[in-house]
């Protein structure tokens, strides 16, 4: 069945950009954008309805996840080696960036004429402040963070809850029941979501293509490529460490999880892949209290994807402007964006905001964002792919050290089982 469902997910993706080139194809630009807009009804369907249930999930799967866990000196061991491997992560992935900007140069020599009106009519732009960041971590009220869907706030949240509960003698046994309870409901409406997947995605690509045309590839076509390019790298670079971890089982996990990859790929949304990328995990034998407590945190601090298109996205625009910014400057710019990226929202076009940020801090054109804003989705669906498949990678690392020996035979036993699990429980 799982296989059969991402097969189902491919001929979507091919049948929305055949029925998306047609309409651009046959009809005029007000009419093609009449049923983009129509079609476009479909995903932002799809989307509210992933949104409805992320932060209940990530309460619930998190507080049950911590709350399980020995004690406080096993908390911070897991919570300081996820984050000791987010980092490593983030200072990797912008340096690929930076370093894949310069070797391919897509925006040199690049002759655009620019509209007149600003980039902050299409993107909020806005100065980052340490204190903002500080102070957003908490939350002023968990009902307003859930309604909002902050995702960080509500981890924050749900790490102090679950320490708490674990903390207690007897761990409350029915508020751990509960959150368990309320863990397993979400994942079955997961399930249900999960059906109408493919038809959001036929319907996200069709409106792109319809409103866009292929000629747009053509055109950015050194950007795209180039960026896709450093994205294989870094995939690459993902595989081997999971391979030298955690051995053999790196194929199984990669293999596992090309479902939630593609559809965070379909819908350019990591958040529209988080729920089916837990299950999936916790298939592939990966503990799920280490599920439950790193995947939350990766949606906040691991976004190896979009990290890599800030520093990419950012250096083409300057690059396209003719600027050139000192090893000082690019030194400072990854500290920043080392910072900025955490928290960013795993849904389209959030990465263009600490873009935004990022332009303003250096003094660089902030109407250089015009110039990636029509691809910006079809990066956005490679980068939102990379980021399921870094967290991924880093649930089955932190796993890995965690049990402290080789898990390759456990893996291996349970992936043999897949079978039966996808039977009791269907796609």
């Amino acid at each position: 069945m799982n296989r059969a469902f991402a097969l189902t997910l491919i001929f979507a993706m091919v049948l929305g950009i055949a029925v998306g080139w047609f309409v651009n194809a046959t009809m005029v630009a007000d009419e093609a954008a009449a049923v983009a807009d129509k079609l476009s009804i479909l995903t932002d369907l799809f989307l509210r309805l992933i949104k409805m249930i992320i932060a209940p999930l990530v309460f619930a799967t998190l507080v049950a996840g911590i709350a399980h866990m020995e004690d406080a000196a096993a908390i911070g061991r897991v919570g300081a080696k996820t984050m000791g491997w987010f980092i490593t992560a983030s200072i990797v992935s912008l340096t690929i960036g930076l370093i894949m900007v310069h070797l391919l140069q897509p925006g040199t020599g690049l002759a655009m004429e620019l509209p007149t009106n600003g980039a902050s009519e299409v993107v909020a732009v806005g100065e980052f402040t340490l204190k903002q960041f500080v102070t957003h971590l908490i939350p002023q009220s968990i009902v307003q963070a859930m309604a909002d869907n902050e995702i960080l706030q509500i981890v924050v949240f749900s790490v102090l809850v679950g320490s708490a509960v674990a903390a207690i003698d007897d761990k409350a046994p029915a508020v751990l029941a509960l959150v368990e309870q309320i863990a397993a409901i979400m994942l079955k409406v997961t399930g249900y979501v999960m059906k109408t997947a493919p038809l959001a995605i036929f319907a996200a690509l069709a409106s792109t293509v319809a409103t866009q045309g292929p000629g747009v590839l053509v055109t950015y076509a050194g950007f795209v490529g180039g960026f896709y390019l450093s994205l294989g790298l870094l995939w690459g670079l993902l595989f081997l460490a999971a391979l030298a971890i955690i051995g053999r089982s790196a194929f199984g996990l990669f293999k596992g999880i090309r479902t939630p990859v593609l559809l965070a790929f379909s819908t350019a949304s990591s958040e529209a892949a988080y729920p089916r990328t837990m299950e999936e995990l916790e298939k592939q034998g990966i503990n799920r209290r280490i599920v439950s407590f790193v995947l939350p945190l990766g949606y906040s601090f691991n976004l190896d994807g979009s990290m890599m298109y800030c520093t990419f996205a950012t250096l083409f625009i300057a690059q396209a402007y003719g600027i050139d910014l000192s090893i000082g400057q690019q030194i400072t710019m990854l500290l920043l964006l080392m910072v900025t990226s955490k928290g960013m929202a795993g849904v389209p076009r959030a990465s263009l905001v600490v873009i935004s940020a990022t332009l303003s801090y250096f003094k660089l054109p902030e109407a250089g964002l015009l110039l990636i804003l029509a691809v910006d989705h079809l990066l956005d669906m490679g980068r939102s792919a990379t980021n399921v498949v870094g967290n991924s990678v880093a649930a089955a690392v932190i796993d890995r050290w965690e049990r402290g020996r080789d898990t390759g035979p456990r893996l291996d036993a349970i992936n043999n089982q897949t079978t039966k699990k996808e039977q009791a429980c269907p796609e």
